[in-house]
């Protein structure tokens, strides 16, 4: 029987002094690269608001492969954002539809993700294709005589707490707390404690995640 391959991945070490110049002067040449995205995204903001023109800005920016597709989007977010933090790193495919959002320190936003009016706290994971939209009543629906479009909704900041993972594929709709994993495809419909694993459709908590699973399972 072959032996099943398993690779470690080590810890993200400190960056030394010459690394970390050089990442200074990427930033601000990304800066200087994202100027006539910047340009139009000001003046398509005058007329059509905030919102659409960073909708479509950071649909193109999401194009960008690779590492000097990380650092523009990056200049641009933090110059759009209500908060951007240089340290956080956004992925390619990737657009956000909302400038009141937050990346904060050592955020990491896999490819593909769709976001809205989100707080990512320091060190939150994003894995591929995760969509956090502004809260789970962006369209109101009570109306029978109306259609969807036409009944309006509302905004709502979901905070994802300090250092949670999402995994691929989940749907966060409510808030997650700090530390807590949400298992890839699951979908989050009301707000999850710290520290805990969650999974399913809607998600449900399966256990602490400091807990060991010979107790889980003996508790179930």
């Amino acid at each position: 029987m072959s032996s099943q391959l398993v690779i470690h991945v080590p810890p993200t070490e400190d960056a030394s002094v010459l690394k970390s110049a050089i990442k200074r002067a990427a930033r601000c040449a990304a800066l200087v690269g994202v100027a006539p995205v910047l340009a139009s995204f000001w003046l398509s903001a005058a007329l059509v608001g905030r919102g659409r023109a960073l909708e479509s800005r950071s649909q193109l920016l999401s194009l960008w492969p690779g590492l000097t597709g990380q650092y523009l989007r990056r200049a641009f977010l933090q110059q759009i954002l209500a908060r951007c933090h240089p340290s956080a790193t956004v992925e390619f495919g990737t657009f956000f539809s909302q400038p009141g959002a937050i990346l904060d320190e050592n955020v990491y936003v896999g490819p593909r993700c769709s976001l809205g009016l989100v707080h990512l706290e320091r060190d939150v994971l994003l894995a591929s294709n995760v969509q956090i939209p502004s809260g789970g009543k962006t369209h109101y629906f009570d109306d029978p005589s109306k259609p969807i479009r036409e009944q309006g909704g509302e905004r709502k900041m979901v905070t994802i707490g300090a250092g949670a993972w999402i995994g691929t594929g989940a749907i966060i709709l409510a808030g997650v707390g700090r530390g807590t994993i949400v298992a890839a495809g699951s979908v989050v419909t009301k707000p999850l404690p710290d520290n805990v694993i969650a999974a399913g459709v809607p998600a449900k908590v399966i256990r602490n995640r400091f807990e060991s699973v010979e107790t889980s399972a003996s508790d179930a």
